[in-house]
């Protein structure tokens, strides 16, 4: 089991390049199998939900194949439209593969995915959508049976703007002949970076960061070389870092129009920004001002993702902010142990209430999910002492050797592996 070990009270300073976003990368993995050619992705970070995504590939018949950071898939040999059972529990973006497997063999046979633990997570919304698409599907001892024999273009109507059923749906339909118009959609920007790969490799689809997206079907798809978009929560974690810290940083290749939400909060909390094309600089006050109030919305809101950071910075402002957690029912995992390290957090259902204090304090606490995770070390960043940080596996999931990252920026955290007697 590894942990991180950090000791507090370094102002995190200098410069640090953001890696491209996980969220980005692995539905354009899953969009790699809609063609025979092989697809290449630059700079792909080395994430372990990529490594798993990988080996579901591999399973199913690709060939992935890493050299540095450039992935290479080659989906020739592709011969199975069964999920390895195993590895989908792991990971909860399995389910990208649902609709390229079924544009590729008309049926599919997937498990219920896994992945973090921050709430229910139906996959009714990609079943819903790929049923306006013509597919039938059962479900039988907990394993889903589609058949996409008659798959076929039309109207698709989301009751809610899933990112993942909406992704799930254009590549679904990217090779149905005709016109499919999905509306009530998500507009993440990972939506719009899956909308230019397809594009890129021959797709006709238009409308990604709107409420509409539509899809003229195409013949075939072609194989090329992308590099997807940059990591905003990635971007996000390391200013939130800096902040708690009270550190000057300059970060590069942001993606700074889909993090306003983000800086609105950091500069509410008086961190002065200054934005540039790809890059942002941020300078932390020596104490940071509570936000009035915090609601996690689908973008352009302020992102889910970033929550447990933002409430890490909030245990340590000058007075009392407000959360609310409007998209997962429970993703409060982390207060607890923030509590642990001397916070005063409150929660009430979908609401916390933080009530800054002037110190947080060393100790043992667990990762309960990605972002909480996070969130635990960025508070370990500001506590005097020593604090360790169990599960690192979770955080390994979304940031590249996150310890690297911080110490590159003057944190004193390690790596450790540790071994139960």
């Amino acid at each position: 089991m590894d942990v991180l070990r950090i000791r507090g009270g370094r102002r995190l300073t200098g410069e640090w390049t953001v890696h491209t976003a996980k969220n980005a990368v692995l539905p354009i993995m899953a969009a790699a199998v809609l063609t025979p050619d092989t697809t290449l992705l630059e700079d792909c970070p080395l994430l372990s939900d990529v490594a798993y995504m990988g080996e579901i590939l591999t399973r199913l018949g690709c060939k992935v194949t890493r050299n540095d950071r450039m992935l290479k898939i080659d989906p020739q040999g592709m011969d199975s439209h069964e999920m390895p059972d195993e590895l989908a529990k792991k990971i909860r973006s399995s389910i990208f593969l649902l609709g390229p497997i079924l544009t590729r063999f008309r049926k599919a046979t997937v498990t219920f995915p896994g992945g973090c633990e921050i709430g229910l997570r139906p996959i009714d919304l990609h079943l819903s959508g790929l049923r306006q698409l013509g597919v039938e599907i059962h479900e039988e001892g907990g394993v889903i049976h589609c058949d996409g024999r008659y798959m076929q273009a039309g109207n698709v109507h989301l009751d809610y703007p899933s990112v993942g059923a909406t992704e799930n749906v254009m590549m679904a339909a990217v090779l149905l002949r005709g016109k499919t118009v999905m509306h009530n959609v998500a507009r993440e920007p990972e939506i719009v970076d899956l909308q230019h790969f397809l594009n890129r490799m021959g797709a006709n689809i238009s409308g990604a960061g709107s409420h509409t997206i539509v899809v003229e079907g195409v013949r075939r798809l072609h194989g090329i070389s992308y590099k997807p978009m940059p990591d905003r929560i990635v971007a996000g974690t390391m200013l939130a870092a800096a902040a708690i810290t009270g550190g000057n940083i300059h970060l590069k290749n942001v993606p700074v129009e889909d993090l306003h939400a983000v800086f609105s909060k950091l500069r509410e909390m008086d961190c002065v920004l200054t934005q540039h094309a790809d890059a942002v600089v941020l300078h932390a006050p020596e104490r940071l001002r509570p936000f009035a109030r915090l609601q996690t919305q689908p973008h352009p809101g302020f992102p889910t993702d970033m929550q447990a950071q933002l409430l890490a910075l909030a245990t340590v402002a000058s007075g009392t902010s407000i959360l609310v957690e409007n998209v997962f029912e429970n993703r409060y995992g982390h207060a607890g142990d923030l509590n642990r390290m001397g916070a005063d957090v409150l929660i009430n259902d979908r609401t916390a209430v933080v009530k800054g204090v002037k110190e947080l304090y060393g100790a043992r606490v667990t990762a309960r999910d990605l972002r909480g995770g996070a969130a635990l070390a960025l508070a370990g960043l500001r506590a005097q002492g020593e604090t360790i940080v169990e599960a690192v596996h979770l955080i390994d999931r979304g940031y590249e050797r996150f310890e690297d990252a911080l110490a590159a920026l003057g944190a004193d955290v390690r790596r450790e592996t540790v071994t139960d007697t």
